[in-house]
């Protein structure tokens, strides 16, 4: 009888096994850095928004700052106003950019003399795991909980 060349069936399933193993191991740290990575995409929109709203309160000084999302954006930018001031990204302004949501609240006054930006994770422990809120400071804060109201309570990030 002459031996067939090949793999026998325990050898693919060790592959198999040794394969399953390893991604295993890979999964939860590829999640983890996606998180983060998120996380950190909410950071700096975070301060993109910040750096939106201290420019607009500069160009529009009997608003104040902005009140909306929409009104830092806009589509025609020639010329910019105060309902459209092209000074963020239409994805931003539409309130979800990487995992988390945006919103402008807070706002009051006439013209507007404060805000509070707050990003939340769109599915908790899976897009993020902390919030992010700022304010008129420009310091960005986060919790391990849900965010209604920016305070200095918050823990700012270092």
């Amino acid at each position: 009888m002459e031996r067939q060349k090949g793999f026998s069936l325990i050898e693919l399933l060790i592959v198999v096994a040794i394969i399953l193993i390893i991604a295993a191991i890979a999964i939860p740290n590829l999640l983890r850095a996606r998180i983060s990575a998120n996380e950190s995409s909410a950071v700096a929109s975070l301060r993109t928004l910040n750096t939106a709203q201290i420019s607009y309160n500069s160009a529009y000084p009997t608003v104040g700052f902005a009140s909306t999302l929409g009104s830092l954006s806009g589509t025609s930018c020639t010329p910019p106003s105060s309902t459209g001031a092209c000074l963020i990204d239409t994805t931003l302004a539409a309130g979800t950019k990487s995992g988390y949501s945006f919103q402008l609240t807070g706002t009051s006054g006439t013209p507007v003399a404060t805000y509070q930006a707050i990003a939340s994770p769109l599915t908790p422990n899976q897009t993020g795991v902390r919030y992010f809120c700022s304010f008129a400071d420009a310091v960005v804060r986060f919790s391990a909980t849900a965010i209604t109201s920016c305070t200095f309570s918050d823990s700012p990030l270092q």
